[in-house]
């Protein structure tokens, strides 16, 4: 494992966290936040590709998130920080039993089952009253010494996560979610389990797309069942394919960017579907490694011509 790389990326989202305390502009603060969720959002569906399964039902455990941070401030009054790790729980709860029983499926079927999955819980949200049903829940604030700090406190929370995963793809348990992609006929030989393995990644991508959840009912104080339907995790495809999902990297870039441009879309009327459509669709046909593939090339040929 690569400790440099993993201190100079703790340096970096330090740096980031503090040099974000200077904005003081409201709108500015919340599309740095909405920065910040998204490349966890797009790093948390990077993770379960590992595995080689595309995870639509991201949207579903970001949902979960939310909605299970909001419940335990606006009912129970539970602590902030109480809040936002029961958002990641409770979406890696519902991960690994979802998990278990899907993932004997691959491929198309998968991800089939991922979007209906999503559509489901979105749908029951609409019927449960205590949280709201169509109008979705209000109120979810962070304590008042964080809220002018909350666009350092997305920084800070979505780098750790980001690198924890880095960490846990350079490690034993990461070769043996890209053995399995890989080949899991092999995997299988040498003992492991394939399908608990499996679980076990859906699971913590399943946590850390809870935890950013949790940061979005906070960031938004406002939240409603068309906040998760499947086009947010087409957002998050979005962010992976523009920005390229062979290195961490890419996930980060792409969300940075395309955040960017829809927040300038929107102040001329939006068109945030068409948008993140269009987005997939050029990176797919121009840059299929993604903007990290293009920066690499660009690098690689930088060096031959000056050596």
């Amino acid at each position: 494992m690569d400790k440099k790389t993993i201190v100079q990326a703790g340096l970096s989202v330090a740096a980031l966290a503090i040099a974000s305390l200077s904005i003081s502009s409201g709108y500015i603060s919340s599309v740095v936040s909405w920065m910040a969720i998204a490349t966890l959002l797009a790093s948390s569906l990077r993770f379960v590709t590992l595995i080689g399964e595309l995870n639509f039902a991201t949207a579903a455990f970001v949902g979960l998130g939310a909605y299970g941070a909001g419940v335990m401030l606006t009912i129970f009054e539970w602590p902030f920080i109480a809040c936002l790790l029961f958002s990641g729980v409770v979406a890696a709860l519902v991960g690994f039993a979802f998990g278990y029983v899907t993932l004997k499926t691959k491929g198309p079927y998968f991800l089939l089952i991922g979007f209906a999955f999503t559509e489901v819980v979105r749908l029951v949200y609409t019927k449960i009253d205590i949280i709201g049903s169509n109008s979705g829940m209000v109120g979810i604030f962070p304590p008042s010494y964080l809220e002018p700090y909350y666009s350092s406190f997305a920084i800070a929370v979505s780098g750790l996560f980001i690198i924890a995963l880095y960490v846990i793809e350079k490690s034993h348990l990461g070769k043996a979610f890209t053995g399995i992609r890989d080949n899991d006929q092999v995997v299988l030989a040498v003992g492991i389990n394939v399908h608990l393995t499996k679980v076990i990644c859906l699971t913590i991508g399943a946590f850390t797309s809870g935890i950013a959840g949790g940061l979005t009912a906070f960031v938004n104080n406002v939240i409603s069942p068309g906040d998760f339907s499947y086009l947010l995790s087409t957002f998050a495809l979005a962010y992976l394919k523009v920005g390229g999902e062979e290195r961490p990297m890419g996930p980060i870039l792409g969300a940075i960017l395309l955040v960017l441009l829809s927040s300038i879309s929107l102040l001329f009327g939006g068109a945030d579907h068409i948008f993140y459509g269009t987005a997939i669709i050029v990176s797919v046909l121009i840059l299929p490694k993604g903007l990290i593939g293009l920066i690499e090339q660009i690098q690689f040929r930088f060096k031959r011509d000056h050596n």
